[in-house]
């Protein structure tokens, strides 16, 4: 196939499947954040006030970083390689959205598990005030995380090919963006961490249907749980394919660029349903 057909291939899917899970995404982040806020039995529970703090980071992700990645790829409108400061604040946009929403999925899982189990110790973390603290204290973290993107990346031309591109500059912060930050913060270790603790969370949940809980407190853990447990199996198939492209050696050829360009294309557009999937789910629930 040739350059030319995959590339108007991925113009047409990122156009149409792009808008797609941008309106449904912020349409559900927003619905999810009125039902959760709406709600005081959700307001006062440390995994729904995750989930409302990860739904804030969605939104933010989405409208910037899936936005650009639209207006880039469907519409050739280069807003990362024409302008430096644009390079800068995306990237550090991107990387604070996205880590940020990905602990929170992750701490909800965990948040889960620690309120299912029958140790006090561990349920003694599950309260409103101390999920406030690790917010912020997480916000504040990935804040600090993202200052080298402001310093390293720019605009700069990819070898044997006539394109633009923003990255890092600098050969070793590349390879902790590699490793760190795309490899491991934003793939393996969330996908570990939830599953590990959804499927602890949920077992949990189902050892408690045998013990003496009240109606009211084993129906919310049974109905967060279930929202957690099945945002985890839906949000694997978004983030491994992501993942797996990133173990792929990069690309020396123009011809190996394009098809490398087209596979991204792809793989984004599936990573962003991470940020649509499960907020639909949490409002159909």
């Amino acid at each position: 196939m040739s350059s030319s057909m995959l590339e108007t291939i991925a113009q047409q899917i990122t156009i149409y499947v792009g808008f797609t899970i941008l309106i449904t995404g912020v349409a559900g982040a927003l619905l999810n954040l009125i039902v959760f806020l709406s709600l005081k039995t959700f307001r006062e529970n440390s995994c729904a006030f995750y989930l409302i703090i990860m739904s804030m980071f969605d939104i933010g992700q989405l409208l910037l970083a899936l936005l650009s990645r639209i207006m880039t790829v469907g519409f050739h409108t280069e807003w990362t390689t024409s302008s430096i400061f644009f390079c800068k604040f995306r990237a550090y946009h991107v990387q604070i959205c996205a880590l940020t929403s990905l602990t929170c999925y992750c701490l909800s899982t965990i948040d889960q598990f620690c309120a299912t189990t029958t140790h006090i110790r561990l349920q003694q973390w599950c309260n409103i005030k101390t999920a406030r603290y690790i917010c912020l204290g997480v916000v504040l973290l990935w804040i600090l995380h993202g200052i080298p993107v402001l310093v390293y990346h720019n605009v700069i031309g990819i070898p044997n090919t006539s394109r633009l591109v923003c990255k890092s500059t600098h050969p070793i912060y590349n390879q902790y963006f590699f490793y760190g930050y795309q490899y491991t913060f934003c793939s393996f270790l969330p996908l570990f961490i939830s599953i590990l603790f959804g499927c602890l969370a949920y077992f949990n949940v189902r050892r408690n249907a045998q013990l003496p809980v009240p109606i009211a407190r084993r129906e919310l853990d049974k109905q967060l749980t279930t929202m957690v447990l099945c945002t985890v199996l839906l949000n694997s198939f978004s983030l491994m394919p992501y993942m797996i492209l990133q173990i792929i050696p990069s690309s020396s050829t123009e011809n190996e660029y394009n098809f490398m360009d087209f596979a991204s294309s792809l793989t984004l557009l599936l990573f962003f349903t991470y940020y649509t999937v499960s907020k639909n789910f949490l409002i159909e629930k």
